[in-house]
């Protein structure tokens, strides 16, 4: 029995176990990054890019047309119909030997706009990999404040309990009962809705990481921030190095280089060539007569130059354009410069602010702490009433709360900080 009992426990312990998951910060943003929908939608979207970029799309390549026909017919002729069938086939070679050196062009367009591709897919890992990050740490965040608001709960239901059992014994009156219940019933209704915010951050974390089985995660991670010291001059080395916002702009700007070479490529003469061989075989079958057979083949190889000496001032105006848009999007990489340059010293700032209000939190919550024991102590004693005892539960969760806050916010402006510096993938990856 003792033997069947102990297996029993062990069987229990291990199925226990193994009906939550472990998951660390890591496995969380490796999973995001192979399941994620946008992800797999960008990547699906660079493949198609790379596919796109090839000399052939570029047009370096002839092309070969084959065709066949048979072609049928009755005439009806008084006194004589006869039945005439036509067979042809034929292939055709057509190849552009130059154009303005519009080929060369148009494949170093494909190569950029595979590397938008590219760049858009690391856009939005970035993205993804701070989503994930401030999604894990949110579970973290109202796991704590659940734990937070269980013990001022629990302290509620000590007291209403300790009222119940002093006025029993006739030491207290209804009215007592009633205040420790009321503050009881207010921290479950907390209680419950903290409950709820809590499994709602489990369901945005599992959606970010397509998550589609409902499998409860014990995450690994300590609600801790990571204290790190940087400096403005660094970060923004970094950004103007690493911003996948500004790299796409940088490609845009080689784009519109590249449609003022096209453009200016139209003034340029073209060399096509078209070779091709056909052949033909006829029968001839008349009503009264034996039918007859005539073929015939044809090779040719043709070339043509040709060069557009006026079309209006299309080709002209167009070159303009181009030019005017490139000069456009110089304005625009200053505006976007500029702008991060302004973002980035903000949440530096805003980093350091947010360093600065976790201590205070750190220490605003080790005072609370010892004032709700002095103050507990205090209530059980009679020294003071169950309201002044109230006010200090309410304080010390606030106060509780407040410093969770304050570490998942600098936990947010730390996040921020790193992606718009552009170096989140190498401290996450």
């Amino acid at each position: 029995m003792k033997v069947i009992k102990i297996l029993v426990l062990l069987l229990f312990i291990f199925g226990t176990a193994g009906a939550q998951q472990t998951l660390s910060l890591t496995d969380a943003i490796s999973k995001a990054l192979e399941n994620n929908y946008g992800i797999i939608i960008a990547k699906g979207n660079q493949q198609i890019a790379e596919i796109q970029n090839n000399w052939g799309t570029a047009g370096r390549y002839p092309y070969i047309t084959l065709s066949a026909a048979d072609n049928n017919s009755y005439n009806i002729v008084e006194g004589n119909d006869n039945v005439n069938n036509r067979f042809t086939g034929g292939a055709v070679l057509g190849w552009t030997l130059f154009d303005g050196f519009s080929v060369r062009i148009n494949k170093t367009r494909l190569d950029e706009l595979e590397n938008l591709s590219k760049n858009n897919t690391a856009l939005l890992v970035e993205g993804t990999i701070q989503s994930v990050i401030l999604a894990y740490y949110d579970v973290l965040l109202q796991k704590e404040k659940l734990a937070n608001v269980q013990v001022v709960m629990d302290l509620s239901n000590d007291r209403y309990d300790q009222a119940q059992q002093k006025k029993e014994y006739g030491s207290a009156v209804t009215y007592d009962v009633l205040q420790a219940q009321n503050a009881y019933l207010e921290d479950r209704a907390s209680y419950l809705l903290q409950e709820v915010a809590y499994k709602n951050s489990k369901r945005n974390l599992a959606y970010l990481m397509a998550e589609k089985e409902n499998i409860d995660y014990e995450l690994t991670e300590q609600f801790e921030p990571v204290l790190a010291e940087y400096t403005l001059a660094d970060l923004e080395a970094q950004m103007m190095a690493n911003n996948k916002s500004l790299q796409s702009q940088f490609i845009n700007l080689r784009l519109l280089e590249n449609q003022i070479a096209a453009a200016k490529s139209a003034y340029s003469p073209s060399l096509d060539f078209t070779g091709g061989v056909s052949g033909t075989t006829t029968r001839l079958k008349p009503e009264s007569a034996d039918a007859s057979w005539s073929k015939n083949a044809t090779m040719y190889g043709n070339f043509t130059l040709s060069w557009n000496l006026f079309s209006g001032g299309n080709r002209k105006r167009a070159v303009q354009i181009a030019e005017i848009d490139r000069e456009l999007a110089d304005v625009e990489m200053d505006d976007i410069q500029h702008d991060l340059t302004n973002q980035l010293a903000n949440l530096y700032e805003f980093y350091q602010v947010r360093k600065e209000l976790l201590v205070l939190a750190r220490e605003n919550i080790q005072a609370a702490q010892l004032n709700l024991q002095i103050s507990r102590e205090k209530f059980e004693s009679g020294a003071i009433n169950s309201f002044n005892f109230r006010d200090v539960q309410q304080i010390y969760l606030n106060a509780a709360q407040g410093e969770l806050q304050a570490i998942y916010y600098f936990i947010d402006a730390q996040t921020s900080l790193l992606r718009l510096a552009g170096v989140i993938v190498q401290d996450y990856e």
